[in-house]
Order: C-alpha cells, then sequence, then structure tokens
C-alpha cells in the first residue's frame, strides 16, 4: 500500500489518531468522534468531527482539486480574506483522493438557517445578507481572487454588529491572479447573480411560497451585482480638483474610513502633462479601522461592525465623564473606564438575556440597537432594563439587525455515537 502523504498544520494527537487510510464514507461513528453539522447541497462528501476541543471540517475530493483548493485557502488566509482557514490535508494514493480539513467556523451558519427563520415579508434582512455578499466578492477582486463559484451555498455568514460578513467556503474553482481584469470581474459578478437567484428560488420552494415572488428574488438578487458596483466605485474612485481644493481629500478618506477601510496611502498626480488639476488616488488596506481603533484603546479583537457600534457607545459614555467633571477626560481614561464600568457588565447582562446565544460582545450590541430604536418609537430614553428585557422576549423591532439572533439559536451537533452511548440508548429503548 503506497504511504500516506500527510500535511497536518495542528498536528494535535486527536487528528493523528484518525483512520486516514480509510475512505471518508467509510469511517465508523462509534469509533470516531463524527458530529451531525447541518451543511447545504455539497459536490463532494463532508464530514465533521470533534477532537482534541475543536471542530474540523473534512472534505473528501479528487486529489487534484483537493491540492489546488488546499493552497488557495492557504493564500486568502495569509492575506487575511474571510474564508474558512485550511488546517491540513491529506493524500490517500490508493483511491487518487484526499481529505481537506478546515477549522469549523465558529458562530457562523448557511443562508437558509437565517432566511427560514425569518418571515418572508422582512426583506430587510435579505438586505443584509446580499450587502455582506457583494462585500466579499468585492474584498476578494480586490486581492485578484477570482471565486469562480460564488453563491449563497458555499458561503458561510457571522454577525459582526449591525451587518453581516460572508465567508468563503469552498474554493475548488478559485484562482489567484496579480490583477483581475474587468472582464473576469463581470464574470464572477454575472455568477454570483445567477447563483444567488437560484439559490433565493430554491428557497421560495422549500418554504411553499407561490411562483409570483420569483420575479421579486430575482431582481433582489441582481441587486447584488449594483451593491457590488457601488462599494467598488467608491474604492477606486480617482477625483480631481485643483490644488485649492485638496481639503477634498479629508472627505474621501472619511468617505473609506466610514466604510471601515484603513487608508494606507494617498497619493497627489497631474491629472495630465500640464495641467493644473490633481488627480487624487488612494490605496486601500483591510477593512479594520474602527477594529484597529477599538483595540489600540482596549485591546479587545472584535469585528469591524461590532467595532463600529462600541467605539459609538465608548465616545459617549466619554461625553458623560466629561460633563459630569466639567473637564476633558483623556481616551486612555475613558476607554478604561468605559471597559470595566459599562462593557463588561453590559455583556453579561444582554448575554443572559439571550440566554447564553450566541457572543456576548454582539449581545451588547444587539442590546444597544434594541434600546435605540425602542427610544426612538417610544419618544424617550426606555432605558436598560425594557432593552434587556426586549431582548430576553424577542420583542424587538422586525427589521433591527438584533432580530438575526434566530439565527444564533443553533440546531448544534449531535453528539458522537460512542459505543458507551449506543449503549445506553439501546438501554432506553427497552425500558417501558
Amino acid at each position: 500500500m503506497p504511504p500516506l502523504d500527510m500535511r497536518l498544520r495542528a498536528p494535535s494527537p486527536g487528528l493523528l489518531a484518525l483512520p486516514w487510510t480509510q475512505p471518508l464514507a467509510e469511517w465508523d461513528a462509534t469509533e470516531v468522534p463524527l458530529r451531525d453539522v447541518p451543511v447545504g447541497p455539497s459536490r463532494h462528501l463532508v464530514r465533521f468531527v470533534e477532537t482534541d476541543g475543536r471542530l474540523w471540517a473534512l472534505k473528501e475530493l479528487p486529489r487534484r482539486i483537493a491540492g489546488k483548493e488546499y493552497a488557495v485557502l492557504r493564500d486568502l488566509e495569509a492575506r487575511s480574506l474571510p474564508a474558512v482557514r485550511p488546517a491540513g490535508l491529506v493524500v490517500q494514493p490508493q483511491e487518487d483522493t484526499a481529505i481537506l480539513v478546515t477549522r469549523y467556523l465558529e458562530r457562523s451558519w448557511q443562508y437558509r438557517r437565517l432566511l427560514m427563520r425569518i418571515p418572508p415579508d422582512q426583506p430587510a434582512h435579505r438586505e443584509r445578507l446580499l450587502d455582506a455578499m457583494a462585500s466579499l466578492l468585492v474584498d476578494l477582486h480586490r486581492n485578484g481572487v477570482f471565486w469562480g463559484d460564488c453563491s449563497l451555498a458555499n458561503t458561510l455568514f457571522s454577525r459582526d454588529g449591525l451587518v453581516l460578513q460572508a465567508w468563503l467556503v469552498d474554493a475548488e474553482t478559485s484562482e489567484i491572479h496579480p490583477r483581475l481584469s474587468d472582464g473576469q470581474r463581470r464574470h464572477d459578478i454575472d455568477i454570483m447573480v445567477e447563483n444567488v437567484a437560484g439559490g433565493m428560488i430554491d428557497l421560495a420552494v422549500r418554504r411553499e411560497q407561490p411562483p409570483e415572488v420569483y420575479p421579486t428574488l430575482i431582481d433582489e438578487a441582481g441587486s447584488v451585482a449594483t451593491r457590488y458596483q457601488a462599494l467598488w466605485e467608491v474604492l477606486h474612485a480617482e477625483p480631481t480638483f485643483s490644488f485649492a481644493d485638496r481639503y477634498r481629500i479629508e472627505g474621501q478618506i472619511r468617505r473609506l474610513h466610514e466604510l471601515g477601510f484603513v487608508v494606507d496611502e494617498v497619493t497627489l498626480q497631474p491629472a495630465a502633462p500640464g495641467d493644473e488639476q490633481l488627480r487624487l488616488k488612494v490605496c486601500v488596506a483591510a477593512r479594520r479601522f474602527h477594529a484597529t481603533a477599538l483595540h489600540d484603546l482596549t485591546g479587545l479583537q472584535v469585528g469591524e461592525g461590532q467595532a463600529r457600534i462600541l467605539l459609538g457607545d465608548l465616545r459617549a459614555y466619554q461625553g458623560r465623564l466629561e460633563w459630569e467633571a466639567g473637564t476633558t477626560v483623556s481616551e486612555a481614561v475613558a476607554a478604561r473606564r468605559w471597559t470595566d464600568e459599562v462593557l463588561r457588565p453590559g455583556m453579561e447582562r444582554a448575554h443572559a438575556a439571550v440566554g447564553g446565544i450566541g457572543d456576548p460582545v454582539q449581545a451588547y450590541c444587539d442590546f444597544l440597537e434594541v434600546r435605540w430604536l425602542l427610544s426612538e418609537q417610544a419618544g424617550h430614553d426606555i432605558g436598560d432594563a425594557a432593552a434587556l428585557e426586549a431582548l430576553a422576549s424577542r420583542a424587538v423591532p422586525p427589521d433591527s439587525a438584533a432580530r438575526m439572533a434566530v439565527a444564533e439559536a443553533a440546531t448544534g451537533p449531535l453528539p458522537a455515537l460512542t459505543p458507551q452511548l449506543l449503549h445506553d440508548l439501546a438501554g432506553d429503548a427497552g425500558a417501558p
């Protein structure tokens, strides 16, 4: 038998002990800590294993394709792009197949899980999902990544403040180039629109919605291209202006910062030889502007969307401190007190209100949003207790981002079918 070709980036005892010489379909649930995790349709067999305190996704596919996908995922990780993280590749020479190992993305879910739990007459949540898809494709294209199979089924979503973060899951058809041509980008966008429309209609069929809704869903899917183009134009705009109007640079930078992008370099050059007009080019880096600012102040590692909300809460708290003290309060002092006196106890209360489900930071972001929305409705500050009660009873405004917490209530992995569990189940079945 040819030897195994095994590459594991996390060579833990549990992973090393798995029956890698056997086809993945033949792994015995009574001997291997397999977990049943809901996934969408896949071209290849995908199974999940929990070992060494972590959950791993294992996908069996042809050797050449597996090697290509592993290399692409490694490259995406090196570029800090939103994609699942590769953990290993095990080639099975006797089968001419390989098993790709990736880390399970905690607190993530497929689109079906959200949209099957949200009434179809609440399009705001579909719009958040489509915004996330467009944003993901822009991030990939800016880094020379042609996805080739952008679809709802090949994407995972996680909550990030008031928005969703989309994650690439399947990179079988992906290619990485120094730069994508406009034609390559258009082709990828066309694929995305077609696949998203198919996913939305498939979901409508499962929900037994009438065919009359299909044109609306197709139009919504088409809006992904518009969302993509709007964001792409902001990132690649090259406005021209006179030297006296160079104050406009600040406005362009502020707009990018509001979208969460870090500005790496600003270039001003003549628009044409001998022209007095200047052309502005802005080199944009990662979308971590607010997250980096919050980390610098507090040491917290959170998503960009969460950081934007938390920074607003911190600024409001700093303003209150200055009003009470009658003098300025430094950012460092305000951040330290806000973290200890506001954020940590607030996260604990908000997370308890939602039953300990999901991320405590996200629960606090939901609390802030719900308190603000309900106060707007009431015409006065409703206070913390009322907002926490609304979270606990799921009585939040239907279009609020907090409504998406329904997706956090996981169906969860089933327990491993150990010999002891099977013995206990058999005993229960025979009980009167």
